[in-house]
């Protein structure tokens, strides 16, 4: 991901926090040169040091058996916001666009059928809608074990993590303070939240 200097996101916890909260990411890989994209929920979580991305594909996705022994790219991204040149101190400026994305690269490992993949559903129902727990507990086994031969579940243990946040650190201090003041009062749910990453940076 190409991302100067001054846009870099380099704590790794903040990097964490962000995958968490914004989970439902996009998984890139390549066969032959052309790339194909799922877009999955995630799980996120630190092991041994490591940051572990967790999910699961339908059967069905042709992708499902392609992430074996190659690089994977997983996206996460979401608030952004249009940046408009009237809130510079001078006319000749251009329109920009502020956001936040990770990028992670790693490799795959595909979860037995069984125990793991049972155990990663019940994480991610208390992760999603734990109140959801109780009736999948009690649902027939039959039932269960019919949707999970369903699904191919997998983890990713990330070996590089690239993280971008662009939000107007190039620009001058009022600047900064007019898009704020402009996104903290939009309407627009993804604009105000940017506006909100862009306070906690002064």
């Amino acid at each position: 991901m190409y991302t100067p200097k001054h846009f870099q996101l380099t704590n790794e916890q903040e990097a964490i926090s962000f995958m968490q909260r914004y989970s439902f990411a996009t998984i890139v890989t390549a066969t032959d040169n052309v790339p194909f994209a799922t877009h999955l929920p995630f799980l996120v979580s630190k092991r041994d040091d490591k940051i572990v991305l967790s999910s699961h594909f339908a059967k069905a996705n042709p992708q499902a058996a392609e992430i074996i022994g190659k690089e994977i790219l997983v996206i996460f991204t979401e608030p952004h916001a249009y940046i408009s040149p009237k809130h510079y101190e001078k006319e000749t400026n251009v329109p920009t666009w502020n956001y936040i994305a990770v990028h992670a690269y790693g490799k795959a490992t595909i979860l037995p059928e069984g125990g793991q993949t049972a155990d990663l559903l019940v994480q991610m129902i208390s992760n999603y809608e734990a109140d959801y727990l109780t009736q999948w507990n009690n649902l027939p086994d039959e039932y269960k074990q019919r949707m999970m031969k369903g699904i191919v579940a997998f983890e990713i243990i990330v070996d590089d993590l690239q993280g971008k946040q662009k939000l107007s650190q190039n620009r001058s201090e009022t600047e900064r303070e007019n898009i704020i003041n402009a996104l903290g009062k939009s309407t627009d749910t993804t604009e105000a939240e940017i506006g909100k990453y862009m306070s906690r940076l002064k």
